[in-house]
């Protein structure tokens, strides 16, 4: 009876609490950011510099691995890889969760199509203004940020099925005003 109690009380709060405080905006600066990640079960340091220099990238919090929107979100994620490949877009998700629970994550819920970086004393959750009223948890924000390091979309729900459909929305709209280039990013001066 607790466990049943302690997740409707969970997911209770998810559904009320505000999914982030104060996401970041088109056209602000994506704060540049290493921790580890895993991809294919397989841990790496994930540096958004050097994943920039390659194409724009999707970044998306979650808040938390193996649950039930977040694993639905991931598989959903790892099901349109071919479509963010063809944009010429890496995708990585990014929670709270420890880099072992993130290992077996990026093989089991991302299917080993991305990779899912862990940020344990949520610096990077803090400067994406990704935080959630609930301790230890991202919020659901995905963003694409374009190759000039600035952020070309947002998208901000706790609902997980549309972040795929917004982000690949927002770098076809990107694609398209670049002229069928590879996005840089929509925000003036970048």
């Amino acid at each position: 009876m607790k466990p049943l109690l302690s997740a409707l009380l969970l997911t209770g709060a998810l559904a009320l609490a505000p999914a982030a405080l104060a996401a970041l905006k088109a056209g602000d600066p994506a704060p540049p950011f290493r921790t580890p990640a895993a991809l294919a079960g397989e841990s790496f340091e994930f540096d958004l510099a050097a994943a920039l220099r390659e194409g724009p990238v999707v970044l998306y919090f979650f808040p938390k691995a193996f649950t039930q929107g977040c694993t639905v979100e991931a598989n959903a994620f790892a099901e349109a890889s071919a479509q963010f490949a063809a944009a010429g877009a890496r995708v990585i998700g990014l929670s709270h969760d420890d880099i072992d629970t993130l290992k077996k994550f990026s093989r089991e819920a991302c299917r080993d199509k991305f990779a899912v970086a862990s940020d344990p004393k949520a610096r990077t959750i803090k400067a994406y203004d990704a935080g959630s009223l609930l301790p230890g948890m991202a919020s659901r924000i995905s963003y694409v940020i374009g190759q000039d390091g600035r952020i070309l979309a947002e998208y901000d729900s706790m609902n997980p099925n549309q972040h795929v459909k917004q982000m690949l929305d927002a770098l076809q709209a990107a694609h398209a005003g670049a002229g069928g280039k590879a996005p840089k990013s929509s925000a003036k001066g970048g």
